[in-house]
């Protein structure tokens, strides 16, 4: 992949992208890349979005996007083998190479159903939702919140995501500072904020980037919880 072809769509490695998820590095490669265990290979859940060379990856924004969804999945029961086969049918009947990523999920609180418009014998356009787990699981909660911080545009395909909801008002925008945590208000990134408050104070990190001092107070919030989170 040339240079050219990751403007704008965020860059990750598996350590930022675990900062930021709150979810194993080892875990997302092993879903990004596959796996042996006990002498058994497992086929990655998807191919990642920024593939550099043969030997080098990383994740785009939507593999953060889509890695949210199948922890959420795998979390509650559902194993990575069937998240795995849930992406390939999917992405085979909405034409998305991250399927998971989108917002053609729904859930009626017990089973998952992906939202499908198709055209009938006269060319009518028919929607439908199809059940993609056979069995049922307890997922009420599980999609909604997900889908909750995330901006989607008119084709269902992630925008933006407020990683820490929508009123701390920090965003992670692939368009911007290559896909890292901003200040939604002034674009500067978070950690830039928080390393020059521990530094110069609060009110000169505020005057040095030409933001107001509740910028700065934002950025170090943010920070601190995802500190806190990796702590934890």
């Amino acid at each position: 992949m040339v240079m050219n072809d990751l403007v704008g769509i965020g860059l990750y490695t598996p350590a930022e992208a675990s900062r930021l998820l709150g979810i194993s590095a080892g875990k997302i490669s092993r879903w990004l890349k596959g796996h042996y265990a006990n002498g058994k290979w497992y086929d990655a859940l998807w191919e990642p979005e920024a593939l550099l060379d043969d030997r080098r990856w990383a994740l785009g924004f939507r593999d953060l996007m889509e890695v949210r969804v199948a922890a959420a999945f795998i979390k509650e029961g559902i194993s990575a083998i069937q998240v795995r086969k849930a992406i390939l049918l999917a992405k085979d009947l909405i034409g998305k190479d991250h399927p998971l990523a989108t917002n053609r999920f729904r859930t009626d609180g017990r089973e998952i159903f992906l939202h499908v418009v198709e055209e009938d014998e006269r060319g009518i356009a028919q929607e439908r939702l199809l059940n993609l787990f056979r069995r049922q699981y307890e997922f009420k909660g599980i999609i909604d919140p997900i889908l909750k911080t995330v901006d989607f545009d008119d084709n269902g395909e992630p925008q933006l995501w407020w990683p820490m909801g929508r009123g701390l008002q920090v965003v992670v925008d692939p368009k911007r500072s290559f896909g890292q945590p901003i200040e939604a208000n002034s674009s500067v990134p978070t950690a830039v904020l928080a390393v020059a408050a521990n530094h110069l104070g609060v009110a000169e990190a505020a005057r040095a980037y030409e933001v107001d001092v509740a910028a700065v107070n934002r950025a170090l919030r943010y920070e601190s919880q995802l500190e806190q989170r990796l702590a934890a």
